[in-house]
């Protein structure tokens, strides 16, 4: 895995882009999007304020239906930090709307996480993704696994109903 360069999140046109699909969540439209894509709901760590955010799944366990993200622009990602600092969030995956809790995935969780994640979706994993991150990958597992120890990972796992 080489570095290529530190990335900012989007801005202007490209920012307006990423953010299209919250307009089909809204018009309830959501199940076009399958399970790739979620809709996080949470609270901004700073103003306090309702946020939402899209974020492609990157692994989903279906035994426990809990969905792993990954925050693309690194560790500094508003939504990241706004999830750390208050966990208890809601997503809406297709048609469902889960409350949900989100824990930060360790460095050899997300190693195994992106090694699996790139054998599924290949082309992403090699030239999208790393791109957009600021690194590029060789294509071999060992290089994905280098990567996916970098990206920091979010699992977000059914809240216990004993509240």
């Amino acid at each position: 895995m080489k570095i290529i360069k530190n990335v900012s999140p989007p801005s202007g046109l490209s920012r307006l882009l990423y953010r299209a699909p919250i307009q089909l969540y809204r018009w309830r439209l959501g199940w076009l999007l399958g399970e790739r894509i979620l809709l996080l709901h949470h609270i901004g760590r700073v103003t306090g304020k309702q946020r939402e955010v899209v974020l492609e799944v990157v692994d989903h366990d279906k035994a426990t239906d809990s969905f792993v993200v990954a925050s693309g622009w690194g560790p500094t990602a508003a939504w990241y930090r706004n999830v750390l600092h208050t966990p208890d969030v809601t997503i809406q995956v297709g048609r469902r709307t889960l409350p949900v809790t989100a824990h930060p995935v360790d460095q050899a969780e997300g190693a195994d996480i992106f090694a699996r994640y790139a054998t599924q979706h290949r082309l992403a994993a090699k030239y999208l993704l790393p791109r957009l991150m600021g690194f590029s990958v060789d294509g071999s597992e060992a290089d994905f696994r280098a990567a996916g120890e970098r990206i920091p990972f979010v699992r977000f796992a059914k809240r216990s109903s004993t509240a």
